[in-house]
């Protein structure tokens, strides 16, 4: 019964968000508020994503799981409690945001959070526009210590240059910013749990110094992690398309598509997956279900591992994510 999935959006109102998810996708996000996430598909407690077409729309993705969680999981891995594995965003930083870490998986419980890896692609970018990933060659964990003491922390943080199609890796224990002037679609594990290192000595929308977690973050940092590199920029040709990987982890995979023609693209075995257009307009038809969904760009489709034989067309010039959940 299950079919290529879309869901209507979750606007979630940040101190450093803006109004691009607006202008770029024509989202119609709440007015007079800075939006810094859409959240495009969710199974967080609170935050289902609410099904946006055909036959179950209305339902959510807490309802799906509970009642065909094997149609839409395949060979994939639920997350804990039986939850969707994967939360996918946009995010709109007009801001930078705070300096922070995820714990890894060995120190989540412990630290009474949950492990976090994601992954970003930058959709949109401003001049000089830059990520805080990873630590400078070098830098200890003392003298991290003694730059949190002093207010100068940011200094340890290896800055990145950025531009639109960039893509980076962030691990659980990475820690990690983004800088000002970005619109990223982030894949990550279904987790909510960041530890703060330090926010630019900025107030929150109530007000007040937003809550730090130095004794979290420094038990959940990797000290040895020092300069790491975006996803390499190599494509393989296709005929019709181009595709690069940009991910490949025991979590989840993500690969960049780059339309070249309109001929049907087949996405291979049935799995878990899910589409986010980046540019342009792409069409799923999945196997003997009739409903065809169109994505445009700033919109994710889940074809559960249930429906075989999808085939996807999309307008010249469009890029996509093809992601697969293990």
């Amino acid at each position: 019964m299950l079919y290529p999935l879309t869901f209507q959006p979750r606007f979630k109102d940040r101190i450093w968000g803006g109004r691009e998810l607006e202008r770029l996708y024509g989202k119609a996000i709440p007015a007079g508020q800075p939006i810094g996430e859409s959240w495009e598909i969710s199974d967080r407690p609170g935050d289902a994503s609410v099904i946006a077409n055909g036959p179950l729309a209305g339902k959510d993705l807490r309802w799906l799981m509970e009642h065909h969680s094997a149609e839409v999981l395949g060979d994939a891995k639920p997350a804990a409690a039986g939850r969707f594995p994967l939360l996918c965003k946009i995010l709109d930083a007009r801001e930078k945001l705070s300096l922070q870490v995820h714990p890894p998986a060995g120190k989540a419980q412990a630290l009474k959070g949950e492990p976090k890896t994601e992954m970003w692609y930058i959709a949109d970018a401003a001049p000089a526009a830059s990520l805080y990933v990873g630590l400078k060659r070098g830098v200890t964990r003392a003298e991290f210590e003694q730059k949190i003491a002093d207010g100068s922390v940011a200094d340890c943080f290896h800055r990145i240059p950025v531009h639109a199609g960039d893509a980076m890796f962030l691990p659980s224990g990475r820690v990690h910013a983004i800088g000002d002037g970005l619109v990223i679609f982030e894949i990550q594990q279904n987790s909510d749990t960041t530890y703060r290192v330090f926010d630019w000595n900025r107030v929150g929308l109530d007000g007040k110094p937003r809550e730090l977690h130095l004794q979290q973050s420094l038990a959940s940092i990797d000290f040895n992690d020092f300069e790491p590199k975006l996803a390499p920029a190599q494509y393989a040709d296709n005929g019709n398309y181009q595709r690069r990987q940009l991910v490949q982890d025991p979590l989840f995979a993500v690969d960049e598509i780059q339309v070249k023609t309109a001929a049907p693209i087949e996405l291979g075995a049935p799995a878990l997956r899910i589409l986010a257009v980046v540019q342009g307009t792409v069409t799923i038809v999945g196997g003997d279900n009739p409903l065809a969904v169109e994505l445009p760009a700033g919109q994710f489709g889940l074809i559960p591992a249930g429906v075989t034989n999808a085939v996807i067309r999309a307008t010249p010039q469009t890029t996509l994510l093809s992601v697969v959940g293990h």
